[in-house]
């Protein structure tokens, strides 16, 4: 895996000193796109954003949006579960940004990982099931999950949409026995679209994704496991003007409604 070039917290605390010394000032979060600045320059250059899997097809609307209320930038997005991204950081992957599918994941890189200020909350998202167009096997909820005859896929419990999955089984009291379970949210979907499983337990906003391939089943349970999406610039981001200017893009009024568009909920 690619490592960092040294000088990149050097560049990084550079930029920090510049922006505080020109007495930058960040646009809130319900406006518009920001185009933090120092001096009155608008941010430019490139970032790299690591992303949950998710967020895919937000973030990559989101990406192109920025880009193109800022002529000159270029946001490169990676997706993975969010524990994958916190272990590629971990073992010095350059990224700028980190956005994960919930706030215990992101804690898991430290304050000294994090740049300046804490993880700001852009989005939440609950569970649902996913099935088969028309719902062959006529799951109607969790319990419907457990039988013998219904092939089951899940989230790992490290990444976010397992966690939130494990929560819901211990609220419900229903206990699931998955044929699998997938390191990202996206490759539950991949295995219920494909008809290699029967049933799996993904986001609401994945369903709403996948549009008529699969057929989202709502449960009850779900509302005991809100996730919360945080988003935070990274210490050693090589472009941390341009990381705050899309953070800021993504918490604004349109980067809001981008993300209530494709089924997500406000922080």
């Amino acid at each position: 895996m690619r490592q960092p070039v040294r000088s990149t917290a050097v560049l990084a605390a550079g930029a920090l000193l510049a922006l505080t010394l020109g007495g930058c000032v960040s646009t809130p979060a319900s406006g518009g796109p920001s185009t933090s600045a120092t001096s009155g320059a608008a941010p430019s250059g490139s970032i790299t954003v690591f992303a949950a899997a998710s967020l895919q097809r937000t973030f990559t609307t989101l990406g192109h949006d920025f880009e193109q209320a800022h002529p000159g930038t270029t946001v490169t997005s990676s997706f993975a579960g969010s524990s994958d991204l916190v272990s590629q950081i971990r073992n010095g992957a350059p990224a700028d940004v980190i956005a994960s599918a919930d706030q215990a994941t992101t804690a898991e890189l430290g304050e000294q990982t994090l740049a300046s200020g804490s993880p700001r909350a852009f989005a939440t998202n609950t569970l649902e099931i996913a099935v088969a167009p028309g719902n062959p096997h006529h799951i109607r909820g969790l319990a419907d999950l457990d039988d013998p005859g219904v092939q089951l896929v899940t989230c790992a419990a490290p990444v976010p949409c397992g966690a939130a999955t494990l929560a819901v089984e211990r609220s419900s009291g229903v206990d699931l026995h998955p044929v699998s379970e997938e390191q990202s949210v996206t490759d539950v979907l991949g295995k219920v679209r494909s008809g290699q499983a029967d049933a799996g337990i993904v986001y609401r906003t994945d369903v709403q994704g996948a549009g008529r391939d699969v057929t989202g089943v709502p449960f009850a349970a779900a509302d005991d496991a809100v996730n919360t999406y945080p988003i935070s610039v990274l210490r050693d981001a090589a472009n941390p003007v341009l990381a705050r200017s899309f953070t800021s893009y993504v918490l604004s009024s349109a980067g809001q409604r981008t993300l209530r568009d494709a089924g997500f909920g406000k922080p």
